[in-house]
């Protein structure tokens, strides 16, 4: 059953719906989109709770998938029009790591929304590495450099120190890696003939599907995880480990999911694929509105048993302002998740850039590549131009502002300052190679990996 808009928003213009005769000539009405049951995968719920599909002409259909893997496999072959991807899928389809297919992006998704959970042993081995405020409580953001301690006693013992993380081109697998190198952790390394990407590793990464974290935390299996939410807030609520720190932590308003269609389905579709990612800018304004004053309704949403199915205390720990690291220890973190702020639903091809370093770095590009070759591949993938023509059909519909879109953004967000991100490293999408470089683990220039040593 949709949700009633309130009286507020409903006579707003900025969610007003558009009369029939400004509907796009959709080329196909009937759809099928995937998705994965994590919060972020807000916009689709709330497009076809709120009418805004509708609004364009389109009958949606919202199917969740057993995994990333399986979500990608159906939108190459057709079982869906569409899905909540995560970011790299898309990139690593169309350069061919692992599944090869031509895969693009009108639309990101959102900012931030993951965290690093480690097991209620792992933390108290943390602890006295961890520097205290005057009321004794731990400071944040937390650097690896805490765990190193704990890695290595493992390590002297002859034990395997096992993460989990949820797909090896996962925002969630570049983020965990990111904030282990950056405390002196080595995360390993892929090659072609080795793709478990623990060539050379300090701690462990394997895949685990994100609704299966805790329980494997529980059991044992894994000492800590990446994840998106609820489930870092879940492992509080079960009492079985504590959330460390968060993505916003490690790099402030980064990147994270993406809606991801096949090239030929924007070929033979393109006003179906306008009225998509309008619909989707419009629930993503909602999400965020009323200085997220609409949160409690989507984490009701969210809860239901057909979007992510968590208790609605969980999903609401995180989405509507605050964190909850250890018990207790509940936090203001306003911009855990953002759908629309700071442009956050232009695909930028900085943000792009970006995954293909994180790419090269662990040794999934197993060669080094131009800068040109960086900025085509993104271009490839990433496609602002849709994005602009359905933000100005909203802007002429009267559904949203000028100033809600970048317009004249040639592409690449302004350089990452150092006290944005946790190692202090700048990040400029237009210089990937420079980047990579100033980067102190990982391979930079023409190196490789070859039985387990980096070389030149």
């Amino acid at each position: 059953m949709r949700y009633a808009i309130s009286m507020a928003v409903a006579t707003s213009f900025a969610f007003a719906a558009p009369s029939y005769a400004e509907m796009l000539d959709v080329e196909k009405d009937e759809l099928t989109l995937g998705f994965i049951k994590l919060t972020d995968m807000a916009p689709l719920a709330i497009a076809y709770e709120m009418g805004y599909f509708e609004d364009e002409g389109l009958y949606v259909t919202l199917e969740p998938q057993a995994n990333w893997k399986v979500l990608l496999d159906r939108v190459i072959d057709g079982q869906l029009d569409g899905a909540h991807m995560l970011a790299g899928q898309p990139i690593a389809a169309t350069i061919g790591y692992g599944t090869e297919a031509h895969i693009i992006t009108p639309f990101s998704m959102d900012l931030n929304g993951n965290g690093i959970t480690v097991s209620n042993e792992v933390w108290e081995q943390m602890l006295p590495h961890i520097t205290k405020d005057d009321a004794g409580k731990p400071v944040h953001p937390i650097s690896a450099a805490a765990l190193k301690p704990v890695v290595d006693d493992y390590a002297n013992q002859g034990l395997p120190f096992n993460m989990g993380m949820v797909f090896p081109v996962s925002t969630h697998n570049y983020e965990l890696r990111y904030w282990l190198a950056a405390g002196g952790i080595e995360p390993g390394y892929y090659t072609p003939e080795d793709v478990s990407g623990q060539l050379a590793a300090d701690v462990l990464l394997s895949v685990t599907p994100p609704p299966q974290m805790p329980a494997t935390l529980e059991a044992g299996t894994i000492l800590g995880y990446c994840v998106g939410e609820p489930w870092n807030q879940a492992a509080v609520f079960k009492g079985i480990g504590v959330p460390v720190v968060t993505d916003y932590e490690i790099w402030k308003n980064n990147p994270e999911k993406v809606f991801g269609i096949t090239a030929e389905f924007a070929e033979e579709n393109p006003n179906t694929t306008l009225a998509l990612t309008k619909a989707l800018i419009r629930a993503a304004m909602w999400l965020d509105a009323n200085e997220n004053g609409n949160r409690p309704e989507a984490v009701e949403i969210l809860s239901r048993s057909e979007y992510v199915g968590a208790d609605y205390d969980v999903i609401a720990a995180s989405m509507t302002g605050t964190f909850e690291y250890e018990k207790g220890d509940v936090r203001e973190v306003p911009d855990f998740n953002v759908f629309f702020r700071y442009f956050a639903t232009y695909p930028y091809y900085s943000d792009a850039v970006w995954y293909l370093t994180q790419m090269r770095r662990w040794g999934q590009i197993p060669e080094g590549q131009s800068d040109e070759w960086y900025d085509e591949t993104a271009k490839n993938v990433y496609k602002p131009e849709i994005y602009l023509e359905a933000a100005k059909l909203l802007v002429e519909d009267g559904l949203a502002s000028e100033a809600d879109f970048p317009w004249d953004t040639d592409g690449y967000r302004a350089p990452t300052p150092e006290t944005d991100i946790i190692d202090g490293v700048v990040y400029d999408g237009r210089t990937p190679n420079a980047y990579i470089d100033s980067l102190t683990i990982g391979l930079k220039g023409s190196q490789t990996v070859q039985d387990d040593i980096v070389t030149n």
